[in-house]
C-alpha cells in the first residue's frame, strides 16, 4: 500500500529485459534506479502534495530496493530490528477483537486510493494474496493459506503476538516481505488490527472450520 510502486515498477522494468529478440548485453544491463525514481515520481506529479511522500521510500524500503529485496544476512538483521521496535501492542493486551468484523476487513479492499471519498476506511484486503476460508472460492496464492491457523497453533498466546506484529508490520518478521506494514503505515486502526487476528484464531472463525 503505501511505499510499493517504487520495487513494482523496478519488477516491471526488469522484466522488460527478458523481451525475445533482445541482445544478451541488453539484457545484463544494469537499470539506473534515478532513471526509475524520476519517471514514478513524474507518474505522481498531478497527485495532491500530501500524496507525494509515499514515493519516497523510507530507510527499510530504500534497503530492499537497493537489494532487489535480496539483502544481506547482516542488513536484514537491522531491517527486522528497526521495524520490531515500530509495533505497538494494545495497551489493553488484548489482541483478538472480533472475528466477524475480522472477516469483512479480510475481504474489503478499498482504501488509499485516489477515487476513495474521504473518510473512507481501508480494507486489509487479504484475500488477494491468501486462502483463509477453506470455502473461499476466490484467493490470491502470493503468500501462504492461512486455513486452519489457529487450530494448526492452538491459539498458542505467542503466535497470537506474533500474528499480530507481523499484520502491524511485516518486516519485523522477514526483511523486505512483500505483505504490506499494515499498523506501522496506517493503513489498518488497532481495533482492525486484532479482528483480523480474531478471524485467524478464534474457534468459531470459519478460517478454523
Amino acid at each position: 500500500m503505501t511505499n510499493i510502486a517504487t520495487p513494482i515498477l523496478l519488477g516491471a522494468l526488469l522484466c522488460l529485459t527478458a523481451i525475445p529478440g533482445a541482445t544478451a548485453q541488453t539484457a545484463k544491463k544494469p537499470i539506473d534506479d534515478a532513471i526509475v525514481e524520476k519517471y514514478l515520481a513524474s507518474t505522481f506529479s498531478k497527485a495532491p502534495p500530501e500524496w507525494q511522500s509515499r514515493i519516497k521510500p523510507d530507510e527499510t524500503l530504500a534497503a530492499c530496493n537497493k537489494f532487489r529485496n535480496e539483502v544481506p544476512p547482516a542488513e536484514a538483521e537491522k531491517i527486522v530490528a528497526r521495524e520490531t521496535a515500530k509495533v505497538k501492542f494494545p495497551a489493553d493486551g488484548k489482541l483478538m477483537g472480533d472475528w466477524k468484523s475480522g472477516a469483512k476487513i479480510a475481504n474489503e479492499g478499498r482504501g488509499n486510493q485516489f477515487s476513495d471519498p474521504p473518510g473512507t476506511t481501508a480494507g486489509g484486503n487479504c484475500y488477494a494474496c491468501h486462502q483463509m476460508e477453506a470455502a473461499e472460492l476466490s484467493y490470491g496464492t502470493l503468500g501462504p493459506s492461512l486455513t486452519g491457523y489457529g487450530k494448526a497453533w492452538k491459539n498458542d498466546p505467542e503466535a497470537i503476538k506474533r500474528a499480530y506484529a507481523k499484520v502491524y508490520d511485516s518486516q519485523s518478521q522477514v526483511a523486505c516481505s512483500n505483505m504490506p506494514r499494515f499498523g506501522a503505515n496506517g493503513v489498518l486502526t488497532e481495533a482492525q488490527i486484532k479482528d483480523i487476528i480474531a478471524f485467524l484464531f478464534d474457534p468459531q472463525s470459519p478460517v478454523n472450520k
